[in-house]
């Protein structure tokens, strides 16, 4: 069982999906827990029923980023693990695409957590408020390595994760930070969000039907079947424990092999 006893995390888009199953596998295996989001009250509910504690977070803005990450620190008593999971995923064919929409998904999933990486880095590493070191796993996703129609600038978004991931961990080494930093890529999950992908593919005529498009998904995963919010959460619990220690700038496919 991996063991997180005395750790501290902050898991951001934690108010639910992966980002609460993530925030409930890290309390299960003994950390304490600051879930991070913009939904107040879902935020505090998840929180509360992990024994955790809520931090109001834009992952888009900096002075929030500052703010929140303070907060952690001061709830928990330090931050030694933190999850850069915020996302969102609008679909297009990319000859109808809505500049506005690209926006979006480049400021929450690439800004978002280039500015994770950016406090995360300030708070763990030696003159930091927490200064201990530790662990940072950003959530890319399997779109960044396969070409599934629908969600070209989704799917770059999270190339985008990919690279940040291994350029931060490089400079955490270099200068000395003591900081771990890998990404997992999860697969298709039936969250709202994965299921929202099936519905809006099948909406621009891509698949027959919803239920056509997760076969499809089904047909291209060894596995045989979806992930799990679980699967994607014991992960990201994985990564952050000393069972990983020497797993650095990596991105770990949690796909069924999808993306191979």
């Amino acid at each position: 069982m991996t063991d997180l006893s005395g750790r501290t995390a902050l898991v951001t888009g934690g108010a639910q999906g992966l980002g609460e199953g993530m925030a409930r596998a890290l309390a299960a295996a003994g950390a304490k827990v600051a879930v991070a989001d913009l939904k107040d009250d879902q935020g505090v509910k998840v929180a509360e029923s992990i024994g955790g504690t809520f931090v109001h977070l834009d992952v888009t803005d900096d002075a929030s980023w500052e703010a929140g990450a303070a907060a952690a620190v001061d709830a928990l008593g330090g931050l030694d693990i933190l999850v850069n999971n915020a996302g969102v995923e609008i679909t297009s064919l990319v000859t109808e695409l809505d500049p506005n929409d690209v926006k979006k998904m480049l400021e929450v999933n690439v800004l978002g957590t280039a500015l994770g990486l950016k406090h995360g880095l300030r708070t763990m590493r030696p003159d930091g408020a927490a200064g201990n070191g530790g662990v940072i796993i950003n959530v890319a996703s399997v779109a960044a390595t396969i070409a599934f129609p629908g969600i070209s600038v989704y799917s770059a978004t999270k190339s985008a994760v990919d690279r940040l991931t291994r350029v931060a961990a490089m400079e955490s080494g270099k200068l000395g930070y003591g900081v771990r930093i890998n990404c997992i890529y999860p697969g298709l999950v039936p969250t709202e969000m994965g299921v929202g992908l099936a519905v809006d593919t099948a909406n621009l005529g891509l698949f027959e039907s919803p239920d056509a498009a997760v076969a499809g998904v089904v047909e291209l995963t060894p596995s045989g079947r979806l992930g799990t919010v679980e699967d994607m959460a014991d992960a990201v619990a994985f990564l952050a424990s000393d069972q990983a220690k020497f797993i650095n700038g990596v991105g770990l496919p949690v796909d069924g092999g999808m993306g191979m």
